[in-house]
C-alpha cells in the first residue's frame, strides 16, 4: 500500500465518523462536512490505487 491509500482510507472513515456524529446531533453542517471528507478520501484511496496499478505494470 502507497500513503495515498493508507491516507484516503483514513479521510474516508475519518468522513463516516464525522457524518454519523452530525447526524447524531442534528447538526447539518457537521454531517455534510464528514460527506465530504469521505468523497475525498474515496477519491485519495482511488487515485493510490491507480498509481500502485500503474506501478505494477513498468
Amino acid at each position: 500500500m502507497n500513503n495515498d491509500q493508507i491516507e484516503g482510507w483514513v479521510r474516508e472513515h475519518a468522513g463516516k465518523l464525522r457524518a454519523g456524529f452530525g447526524k447524531a446531533i442534528g447538526n447539518r453542517a457537521i454531517t455534510l462536512k464528514g460527506r465530504i471528507e469521505q468523497v475525498i478520501g474515496k477519491t485519495q484511496a482511488s487515485y493510490g490505487d491507480a498509481k500502485a496499478r500503474f506501478k505494477k505494470r513498468l
